[in-house]
């Protein structure tokens, strides 16, 4: 019942407790030496579900999973040598398929493991300036190098047996303070610049280098930058990536579609704006789908101008068309928004993709070219109603056409204008008799309202103008 409470348990407290408590201590982030002495000796009891240590196996000790690393020399020394071996060895391989952040824990316990049997072969104690065990050669690599203390590596290793089996090396569970160890040995045999072969082979060492000395690494070729961007080396800082792009565009290399894969949308972003101009627009084509989201708007302009160009074979089929250049329509220009939404052919814009719409391009969109964009995904625009660009683009539209045309109940768009005047009423012609003559004309129509529709027309002279002459014809 404490739940987590229990991995706060006093040491004391842990030894007199039910064995059981070990499964709850288990799923704790972390023990403290004292809570780990009290793991150990509730285990030497052989009073736990695991018995006595010296009949533990392979299976026992997997099954004790994160307490084998509480685990003392004292209760280590108890478990059968071939036990300790076989579980070694599964270690070992494990770690080689796992990630450069999932390995940390494996050279604790290898290194526990390590010293177990060295305390029982008792070896005497050699000179601190020579290797304290065997030396590493190729043949026994996946034997030693796990098991050495950063300082043993550096003394076990030679730098000549590192360069001419490197992978190998690498490929072993190491913790980080060995890895610069390695390090160190590599610019130790190439104080003049690590050699273009040699750099393909680095991996995971390759993200101990800092931008400085990256930018004096000697790749020219797309073979080599793509051995150095492969995840399998584990994780680049961005300034990294940023560094080393710059340092090959600047040796004449060129980005090709797989290349911009393994580099990605996010970090094709910190490139300058006069780099990504070199980019070809075939690489665009061939880079599959890069979310540039991140970029500036001038990028993203620069970028759909490739990619326009890249897919100019598709522009007769809307539909392949947009599924190439989706990514893209963050740089397009309004005048191809609205070649897209007239297409013919109901392209479906995702509502992601339309938020990502240049806004300034956006505003020049009718609420029809918007409603033939989003087809069977208009009713999605109501839930974005309060997103920026979207509340920009309503305020600039007739309200009446927002309810008549795409009828999802957006509301804030233009009012109709209002104070319009009334329309008039019916017109009748006027006959009004001169004064002068006496003789009858007709004037032009005088609207009449049905208020004073039957109201006498007025005669009198005010309402006409005034007589000059007594001829008929003058009377105009």
């Amino acid at each position: 019942s404490l739940g987590a409470l229990g991995c706060d348990l006093e040491p004391g407290t842990i030894a007199a407790s039910d064995p059981k408590i070990l499964e709850k201590l288990k799923l704790c982030p972390a023990l403290t030496g004292a809570q780990q002495d009290a793991v150990n000796a509730l285990l030497l009891s052989g009073a736990t579900a695991y018995g006595d240590p010296s009949g533990w196996d392979l299976r026992t000790l997997q099954d004790l999973g994160p307490l084998v690393l509480a685990l003392n020399q004292t209760t280590l020394s108890l478990v059968a040598e071939a036990a300790r071996e076989d579980f070694r060895r599964s270690i070992a391989a494990a770690s080689i398929s796992q990630g450069h952040s999932q390995r940390e824990e494996s050279p604790l316990v290898l290194r526990a493991l390590a010293a177990a049997a060295a305390a029982a072969r008792a070896r005497p104690e050699r000179s601190a300036d020579r290797c304290p065990s065997e030396p590493v050669t190729a043949s026994n690599i996946d034997d030693t190098v796990p098991f050495l203390a950063p300082e043993q590596l550096d003394l076990c290793l030679s730098s000549r047996v590192l360069i001419e089996n490197l992978e190998a090396v690498l490929d072993q569970p190491i913790s980080t303070e060995a890895y610069q160890v390695l390090k160190k040995k590599v610019d130790e045999v190439f104080p003049s610049g690590i050699p273009e072969e040699q750099l393909r082979r680095l991996g995971t060492l390759s993200r101990l280098y800092t931008g400085q000395e990256i930018s004096e690494w000697e790749v020219t070729s797309s073979d080599t930058l793509s051995a150095l961007l492969d995840p399998s080396g584990g994780q680049w800082d961005d300034s990294q990536v940023q560094q080393l792009l710059s340092r090959y565009l600047a040796l004449g290399g060129s980005l090709t579609g797989p290349l911009l894969q393994e580099i990605g949308g996010r970090r094709l972003c910190n490139l300058q704006e006069e780099q990504i101009q070199r980019i070809p627009a075939a690489a665009i084509g061939t880079a599959g789908q890069l979310n540039i989201s991140a970029c500036s708007q001038a990028k993203k302009e620069q970028l759909y101008g490739k990619a326009r160009e890249a897919f100019a074979s598709l522009a007769s089929t809307p539909g392949p068309y947009y599924c190439r250049i989706r990514p893209y329509l963050g740089g397009a220009p309004a005048e191809d928004l609205k070649d897209l939404a007239n297409a013919g052919v109901a392209i479906n814009m995702d509502l992601e993709t339309f938020l990502t719409l240049n806004p300034e391009e956006l505003q020049k969109l009718s609420v029809t070219d918007v409603k033939n964009l989003l087809g069977e995904n208009l009713p999605e625009l109501k839930k974005a109603e309060q997103e920026p660009p979207v509340v920009s683009w309503v305020q600039q539209q007739s309200q009446r056409e927002l309810d008549c045309v795409l009828g999802i109940g957006l509301q804030g768009g233009r009012p109709e204008p209002t104070g319009t005047a009334r329309p008039a009423g019916p017109t009748t012609p006027v006959t009004v008799t001169s004064l002068a003559s006496g003789t009858s004309m007709v004037t032009s129509p005088v609207p009449i309202t049905p208020a004073s529709a039957t109201s006498p027309v007025p005669t009198t002279p005010t309402s006409v103008t005034s007589p000059v002459t007594t001829t008929p014809a003058s009377v105009t």
